[in-house]
């Protein structure tokens, strides 16, 4: 099988390369990711996944341009479907480039992350392989989270604090809102 793989960042890609891998799949990557910011954070994200392809030998397709003015006007007002979005802008942009390179299938590092909504990511990625005609691949890359933390540790790869995006970077940093976010979520779970 020929797989696109949606690259979010070179430690999310250790363990899910190296699955793919190992169970003989043709693997190539696709770095778009118009969500992350600031623009240095974006531009070490590049960096260190330029590094991680040449030492892995990974082919790989990068989208260079800022894309933060494209993520900000699909977002702006939904904040509160941001990821969805957001997933659907990366899943759309990789399927697309799956097709057009003749790949079977096309899947993502996002599958990788505890922190990633799954069940959205793989609807969405369904939802566009019907569009585009190509397999959307999934596999659940959380049970490498370790291996793959620790691959990233090994090769000293720049990891990244937060997901990418202006309100992650907020909920990472900002004690307020993390405090809000925790007692929200506390109501949320005791009304269930």
């Amino acid at each position: 099988m020929k797989l696109l793989l949606h690259v979010c960042c070179a430690p999310c890609s250790t363990y899910t390369l190296n699955r793919l891998r190992e169970q003989d799949i043709d693997v190539s990557g696709y770095f778009y990711n118009p969500n992350i910011h600031p623009f240095r954070e974006f531009r070490k994200r590049l960096a260190t996944l330029k590094t991680f392809a040449e030492i892995m030998k990974f082919p790989l397709e990068m989208e260079t341009e800022y894309g933060l003015t494209e993520y900000l006007r699909k977002v702006v007002f939904h904040e509160k479907e941001r990821c969805r979005l957001c997933y659907e802008m990366r899943l759309e942009k990789t399927a697309q480039q799956a097709a057009k390179t003749g790949a079977d299938a096309f899947s993502s590092t996002l599958l990788y992350s505890r922190y990633q909504n799954h069940a959205a990511i793989t609807t969405i990625g369904q939802k566009m392989a019907e569009k585009y005609g190509v397999e959307f691949y999934y596999d659940d890359f959380r049970v490498g989270w370790q291996e793959g933390i620790d691959r990233a540790i090994a090769m000293d790869l720049y990891r990244q604090p937060y997901c990418g995006c202006i309100y992650s970077e907020q909920e990472r940093y900002d004690k307020k809102l993390q405090k809000k976010l925790r007692n929200r979520w506390k109501q949320e779970k005791t009304a269930v």
